[in-house]
């Protein structure tokens, strides 16, 4: 990522709302105002958004020594919040989904630190860790070998380390690895020691009238290589920095409900979303992002192509049919949709960028005044809390839990 250059200083956020509509204009990927304003009053959006806009499933339920300890667990969660490429094996190997998979990760590794294994999440701990360590405290190690024909001996089969499982493994190991040795050099205990002092550096420039968010957001990607979520598309830099964002944004939810806040809380309601593979898909399936008639080079309009049934999308528009509470925990491993290249990936997360911000621009001058429910909400609306909504809303409903979402393979960024 070395050839891609930095935002310039102090424009970090405006660079990923900029990039991202510029490169889903030339990608001539299709965001209509009539689309946005039938999402906005459809009975699948209007019935649930205040229920499902403010989670976004980050906390953990630990016991922690200090608030240093709490911000570093919270940081390195944000961290490793990605594996989406991974979720059909993880599913086939756990019986759970990336995000879960790597929440019991964290979980694990903690507690395993707390009794006397060492500190997996010090800087050293992180830059020491190995893959087989990863595998065991993700409970894994069973499904990272695969089988091939021995070169010599027809008929005799042999094991090694390999297949999807190990792979991501193998990522979530190089990950904390980079990140240890980057706080190493830096001179930080941990991670949360480095995102501490960022916030701090935060709020100095929020008391002189500047926005906290950036000033922070910055240190975080100049300083964390797993915070650098840019690609270079049509030979322009795309930024999503979509763990970094998160990383604040969580630690907004999580300490900003005290009155006396433990540490800096930064303001975090304008920040763009923190684009993964789940929103772009959902939001083709529900008919706002449309790629009908996007860039043939990158094979764009081939991705997705049953989001243009009309039939379907006003079905998955509607309110959610009632579902039991039997049938809502039975867990089916879920079908795998398109595996993407990198190019065609940044495509769509930065438009689902452009179309969230799109989407709150439209909620706040929508005349709601003749619809039957009240929905006045709609004009407080933020990207974060439509970010929370469609995450949530994917696992909500039986029929969107069905959805194909995209994948990619290889990469530390979502």
């Amino acid at each position: 990522m070395s050839s891609i250059p930095f935002p310039p200083s102090g424009q970090y956020l405006r660079a990923v709302r900029e990039s991202s509509r510029a490169v889903r204009v030339k990608a001539n990927v299709q965001i209509s105002d009539d689309s946005i304003e039938r999402f906005l009053l459809s009975p699948a959006f209007t019935s649930t958004y205040t229920r499902l806009r403010a989670a976004h499933g980050m906390t953990m339920p630990l016991n922690f020594s200090s608030v240093v300890s709490e911000l570093n667990v919270l940081s390195v969660l944000s961290l490793l919040n990605f594996a989406s490429g991974y979720r059909v094996p993880l599913h086939q190997v756990t019986g759970r989904g990336a995000f879960d998979n790597i929440r019991a990760f964290v979980f694990s590794a903690y507690i395993s630190s707390s009794g006397g294994a060492g500190d997996y999440f010090s800087a050293q701990g992180m830059k020491e860790i190995t893959a087989s360590t990863v595998a065991d405290l993700m409970r894994v190690t069973g499904s990272i070998h695969v089988e091939r024909p021995h070169e010599k001996i027809p008929g005799v089969t042999v094991g090694e380390l390999g297949g999807p499982v190990w792979e991501i493994v193998q990522i979530i190991a190089t990950t904390l690895n980079e990140t240890g040795e980057a706080l190493m050099n830096g001179g930080y205990p941990d991670l949360g020691s480095f995102v501490l002092e960022a916030l701090k550096e935060g709020e100095k420039a929020k008391k002189a009238g500047g926005d906290e968010c950036e000033v922070a957001l910055e240190r975080f990607v100049r300083g964390i290589p797993a915070f650098r979520d840019m690609a270079l598309v049509y030979d322009q830099p795309v930024y999503c920095f979509k763990k970094a964002m998160l990383t604040l944004h969580a630690i907004a939810l999580r300490f900003g409900k005290s009155d006396t806040p433990s540490v800096p809380v930064p303001r975090t309601s304008h920040l763009p979303i923190f684009s993964d593979n789940v929103i772009p898909s959902l939001l083709i399936h529900l008919g706002v992002i449309d790629l009908s008639t996007a860039d043939d080079a990158l094979g764009l309009p081939s991705l997705f192509p049953e989001a243009r049934n009309p039939e379907r999308l006003s079905t998955l528009l509607a309110a959610a049919e009632p579902v039991g509470d039997v049938v809502a925990k039975i867990k089916t491993v879920p079908k795998e949709g398109p595996l993407l290249t990198v190019e065609q990936a940044f495509v769509l997360r930065a438009a689902a960028i452009d179309a969230c911000e799109l989407i709150v621009q439209k909620a706040k001058t929508l005349d709601v005044s003749g619809h039957k429910e009240d929905l006045s909400w709609m004009k407080d609306m933020t990207p974060p809390e439509l970010d929370a909504w469609i995450w949530a809303v994917a696992k909500d409903r039986a029929d969107y839990r069905k959805l194909e979402r995209f994948a990619l393979r290889n990469t530390a960024y979502f």
